[in-house]
């Protein structure tokens, strides 16, 4: 039968990734380029006679690692790797280049209302430099000291967001969650089978380590995530599971 036969495999694993606190569902990671599985542990040897011999093997520290390299991003797996906070708000400078209106008033309208307090006005020319007094009610800014309607300016604001709006919050005292991660994927064997794998790992801790890069050329951007493997309750550490049609 295929599931005795040599095997081979080219597709990556799809994942789940439980709490393994609450065993609920937390992420389906189904967009991974790589995945990769490495089992570790220790070989320590007692020697003796001439020559300093081995003579006894002793094994330990049995472990591994899970490794998912993948372009496609979300939320999601921002919180499962940082262990931060999400929150339905966020604060961020947004910066607006305008005009002036109002002969008199010298006048600026902003699309919505600043954080108060957070408004900075320069004269374009001068972006950055010295900044243009000014008062500020709901989205109007009025200069203090008049200038020509039409006169073109720089303003800098806080924006609140809290509507449509997902953020990590990520603090010195975030620390990620450990998962239960079942695997699902494929092998081929050498008479054309394809037989269903599946891989669970007990207890996986994701490393606290994450790159985002952004760049105008080359390949889109990737994460790495590492989960450290560990052994669960009953010294349960990862299965290997092939299963035939």
């Amino acid at each position: 039968m295929g599931i005795n036969s040599n095997m081979a495999s080219r597709e990556v694993c799809d994942l789940i990734f439980v709490d393994y606190a609450t065993k609920k569902p937390f992420l389906n990671l189904d967009y991974a380029n790589v995945t990769t599985t490495e089992l570790t542990g220790e070989s320590l040897f007692a020697y003796g006679g001439k020559g300093h011999p081995k003579k006894v093997q002793f094994s330990g520290e049995r472990g591994g690692t899970l490794t998912i390299e993948t372009q496609m991003q979300s939320v999601k797996l921002w919180q499962l790797i940082t262990g931060g906070e999400l929150n339905k708000n966020a604060k961020f400078v947004k910066r607006v280049e305008a005009v002036t209106v109002g002969a008199d008033s010298s006048t600026i309208t902003l699309d919505e209302a600043p954080v108060a307090g957070s408004v900075n006005v320069f004269a374009a020319a001068d972006d950055c430099g010295e900044e243009m007094a000014c008062t500020v009610s709901d989205k109007v800014i009025t200069l203090t000291a008049p200038v020509a309607e039409g006169t073109k300016v720089v303003v800098y604001y806080m924006a609140e967001v809290t509507d449509k709006v997902e953020r990590i919050s990520i603090k010195a005292t975030s620390f990620p969650k450990n998962f239960v991660v079942y695997g699902d994927t494929v092998m081929k064997t050498e008479e054309d089978e394809l037989l269903p794998y599946r891989l669970i790992a007990y207890k996986a801790a994701p490393q606290s380590n994450m790159s985002l890069s952004f760049s105008n050329n080359g390949d889109p951007g990737s994460i790495s995530l590492v989960c450290d493997l560990m052994a669960d309750d009953e010294d349960n550490i990862l299965d290997l599971v092939l299963l035939e049609e």
